[in-house]
């Protein structure tokens, strides 16, 4: 689907101009009037159903801040909420229409107001991590899965990071329970999770292989892939080499497919992968995978990922310590979110997009 040029939405009918900076980078006071600036959407469905629009600025309750939201990234999550695809989501965001009006969850800024019993954060700090609502000039999120940004990122890299990079850690850590020395698959490596996932596997010393298009294996490759595959006329299972672990981010390969290309003792986490029926998604295989894994000497599971302070603390250190560095494919408007939802559905993204607001 394509909507036109990437940030080219003012042409489409999304309005508005954005928040000014002044010289020392910091936007304004907040406004009197108590409206913002926001992405939003009255219904599900495809980009067109989204504008800018002025909205009121949220409130932070107890436990959680508010941040003054400089860039935002933009995942696949953000696309199925828009959508409400599988149907299963709408269930807990919203059945007819969705709760929150404003997409966007992964966010980077500065605090600029604190909920009842806060003490983590004071105002003026600068935070990376998972919010509500944060394609917006604002937005609110909980203490518990945020982090202080680290100093090496800007704020547009800060913001790539919350939801993709600690799903790609968990993946490998928690769902693969990743080793030293351990030949690793990675497939959908050039994606939001997967350039995460290339550069983790190497930090913890594996030998990884990546999945991507042929226009994309020069990025895989840039992120530290020892090996690169091209989908469109390689098979990873074909039994040329075999995996002790196998990180599943897209394409929907059986599960017969994914234990042809393991070892005999090897694991299969599969967390992602488009597809499946309207109203599950691919969760049904997920849950085939679990319910194949006691039969069967391989281990077959997937991964429910969890958003938390301590993970995000966990990838802070390894993106200061050098290890990891957000792939950042460009940066776009307030105005600019709906084209670049249409370009990731399209498969035009490499890495991440991060939406800026100020």
């Amino acid at each position: 689907m394509r909507l036109g040029g990437r940030g080219n939405a003012m042409a489409h009918g999304w309005e508005g101009t954005l928040s000014t900076t002044g010289e020392d980078g910091v936007r304004g006071r907040m406004r009197a009037d108590g409206k913002m600036r926001a992405v939003v959407r009255d219904s599900y469905g495809a980009a067109d159903v989204l504008r800018v629009a002025e909205i009121a600025r949220p409130a932070p309750a107890a436990g959680e801040v508010l941040v003054q939201v400089e860039a935002a990234g933009l995942d696949r999550g953000a696309w199925h909420l828009m959508t409400g695809k599988p149907y299963l989501l709408r269930l807990v965001f919203g059945v007819r229409r969705p709760r929150n009006p404003v997409l966007g969850r992964e966010l980077a800024g500065r605090v600029v107001g604190v909920g009842e019993g806060v003490t983590k954060f004071a105002e003026g700090d600068e935070v990376f991590g998972i919010g509500e609502g944060t394609f917006a000039e604002y937005a609110v999120a909980r203490v518990g899965k945020l982090a202080t940004k680290p100093a090496s990122l800007s704020f547009a890299q800060a913001a790539a990071c919350g939801i993709s990079g600690t799903t790609a850690l968990q993946a490998l850590r928690d769902g693969g329970r990743i080793q030293a020395g351990q030949k690793v698959l990675i497939t959908g490596a050039s994606g939001g999770v997967g350039s995460f996932a290339v550069q983790l596997a190497k930090a913890f010393g594996a030998e990884v292989t990546g999945t991507a298009s042929t226009a994309k294996l020069g990025l895989v490759k840039s992120l530290g892939a020892d090996h690169v595959l091209d989908y469109t006329n390689e098979d990873f299972a074909d039994g040329t080499v075999h995996y002790d672990l196998i990180i599943d981010l897209a394409g929907n390969p059986t599960l017969k497919r994914l234990r042809r290309a393991l070892t005999k003792t090897g694991t299969a986490v599969i967390a992602g992968g488009e597809g499946g029926g309207p109203i599950a998604g691919g969760t049904d295989r997920q849950l085939r995978a679990r319910l194949l894994s006691p039969f069967v000497r391989q281990r077959m599971t997937s991964l429910l990922a969890r958003e938390t302070a301590t993970d995000l603390e966990v990838l802070k250190e390894l993106i200061e310590a050098g290890q990891v560095v957000p792939s950042i494919d460009s940066i776009v408007p307030l105005t600019g979110a709906p084209q670049a939802l249409c370009d990731l559905e399209d498969g035009l993204v490499g890495g991440k997009i991060t939406v800026t607001v100020s």
